[in-house]
């Protein structure tokens, strides 16, 4: 395991960050069924919590490789899925935007075109065209940057047994407006 996977090694700073996270994956995205395929790898503890000190580009693609390396030798029963959290990298949307292309090339460059997606997850997410207060943009917002690396095959199974998946999104925003501003501080408040 890389150095920078261990920036955090065991520290309360480290362990709030993963424990952040975790409660935003079962309150927001599990709670909210903003992700109807989260709970199953969750409750069957799939997911994998990858808390990395990286804090440039060239180090957060290192440490992603990595993470893509570890997952494809990983059983999928054992190992579904991992969220690489990176709290000094990227901290900035549109820099996080733009580094997602380098996530895309990276993906190829290594073999995975086909294997692996990433889903991106961040504090400031904005969809395009969307004004930054838009609370539908609260359906990508961790509550660190994020990327979320998915294995293909769980995806076409995870599809295949949910028949109205391309409606995820639309769904996904109803729920954010029926919540509200003031409905998504309260998920926070216990």
């Amino acid at each position: 395991m890389s150095e920078l996977l261990t920036a955090y090694p065991d520290t309360e700073a480290g362990r709030q960050i993963v424990a952040d996270t975790q409660r935003w994956l079962e309150r927001a995205v599990i709670g909210l069924n903003l992700c109807p395929f989260a709970k199953s790898v969750f409750v069957k503890k799939q997911v994998r919590y990858a808390l990395t000190g990286a804090a440039t580009a060239d180090q957060l693609l290192a440490e992603l490789a990595h993470e893509f390396e570890l997952l494809a030798a990983s059983d999928p029963a054992e190992l579904d899925t991992t969220l690489l959290i990176h709290p000094l990298a990227m901290g900035d949307f549109l820099d996080f935007h733009f580094f997602l292309g380098e996530v895309e090339a990276l993906i190829r460059n290594l073999g995975f075109d086909g294997v692996f997606q990433v889903a991106s997850l961040h504090p400031q997410y904005e969809f395009a065209g969307s004004e930054p207060d838009d609370i539908a943009n609260y359906t990508n917002r961790s509550p660190f940057p994020t990327l979320h690396l998915l294995r293909e095959s769980s995806i076409d199974r995870a599809v295949a047994a949910f028949p109205d998946a391309a409606e995820i999104f639309e769904r996904n925003i109803e729920t954010m407006e029926r919540l509200g501003h003031e409905g998504w501080k309260k998920l926070w408040l216990s």
